[in-house]
């Protein structure tokens, strides 16, 4: 039997390379020797080292993305992607492509762009509650668009639309670890309960100033224990600022090696709303304080957050007023158990735990 090709695009961070992955292993214990499988990614980006240390090939575009402020890169942005288009081209008819599926980040535009106008058909993978103008514009000429929340129909055609959720990689469940191991992991006792604060591998600045604004005013021992994921760009700063402040019922790490340990031992997580946080979150079932990074496009990340806040289904604290506001926040909201428990409930409901096979399905599907 002829093997099914596959190009998938998506990179620039993990939120885009890891949910392609995943449904990369989703198409493979699928078809298993019946598919071949292409990553197509952006030079200089995390992708070209992340994809092929997981034994997939990859193809780099030279595409780059728009500065924000002014800057003479932005001159050759059009240069880079007219190259990338032609690059994606030639990648798609080498590899003799039967589909190909995007994930967001910047190769994924071009990629798309190209398989559309050389007939090959494809789908594009929706994180986020609200679309951006790249994905609006290659609905056009997608045949499927898998999103992760309701309401979408207001940026994509209704009928091209399947709801599948976002592809995470790992084993996410609220039936995961025991609590009592997960306890044991970070030295804490069952005697208090226990708020994750966790902004990402690279760390959150308003997180961590948040963190300290909050453990000043503790005089020492913190009322709850705290997991403080500070992120790598912040771990030295934020290690030389606890041995100033040592506290009680407080660990601190740059990374979370163990986040089955830090899901099982939270009562409530604070976080980031990017779309796998999200969706993690809902497999695992933790109440949850969103704080939405303000730095993104389209203000996606409220818009995430606000999905679940509508439900029910998590709590939200503004950038701007987290520093001074939100672990208090979390405090209090350990103080009302019932409301907790609501919380976990309603999140949890939101779970789609097979979103990758089905993704995969609807891959397989367009090859017919």
């Amino acid at each position: 039997m002829e093997k099914k090709r596959i190009i998938l695009s998506g990179g620039g961070t993990g939120g885009h390379i890891y949910p392609a992955v995943a449904v990369a292993e989703a198409l493979v214990r699928k078809l298993g020797d019946g598919v071949e499988i292409l990553f197509v990614g952006a030079e200089g980006r995390m992708e070209m080292e992340k994809i092929p240390a997981l034994g997939y090939r990859i193809v780099g575009l030279p595409i780059a993305g728009l500065q924000r402020r002014l800057d003479p890169k932005n001159l050759a942005v059009p240069f880079k992607a007219w190259r990338s288009i032609r690059r994606a081209r030639r990648a798609i008819r080498d590899f003799g492509a039967d589909a190909v599926a995007g994930f967001g980040g910047y190769a994924s535009a071009p990629v798309l762009w190209a398989a559309q106008r050389m007939g090959v058909p494809t789908l594009i993978q929706e994180q986020n509650s609200y679309a951006g103008l790249t994905n609006k514009l290659l609905a056009r000429g997608a045949r499927r668009i898998c999103v992760a929340y309701d309401g979408m129909e207001r940026f994509f055609p209704a009928a091209k639309i399947v709801r599948t959720g976002n592809p995470l990689r790992g084993s996410f469940s609220t039936g995961g670890t025991a609590r009592a191991e997960a306890l044991s992991y970070y030295g804490f006792t069952d005697r208090l309960p226990v708020v994750l604060v966790v902004g990402g591998s690279l760390g959150t600045r308003t997180l961590n100033e948040m963190m300290k604004e909050w453990i000043v005013r503790q005089g020492g021992e913190a009322p709850v224990q705290v997991i403080w994921q500070t992120g790598r760009y912040y771990e030295r700063e934020m290690r030389g600022f606890l041995e100033a402040h040592p506290t009680r019922n407080i660990w601190q790490g740059a990374f979370i090696d163990r986040m089955d340990y830090a899901y099982a031992a939270a009562d409530i997580v604070i976080s980031r709303s990017g779309a796998c946080t999200v969706s993690e979150l809902c497999l695992v079932g933790r109440p949850v304080i969103f704080v939405p990074s303000p730095n993104v496009a389209e203000d996606h990340q409220t818009h995430n957050a606000m999905a679940l806040v509508d439900k029910g289904a998590a709590l939200m604290v503004r950038d701007a007023e987290a520093v001074g506001r939100c672990m208090d926040r979390a405090v209090e909201a350990l103080s009302d158990p019932a409301a907790l428990g609501a919380l976990g409930e309603a999140i949890a409901r939101l779970a789609q735990p097979a979103a990758a096979d089905a993704i995969a399905d609807e891959i397989i599907g367009l090859i017919g």
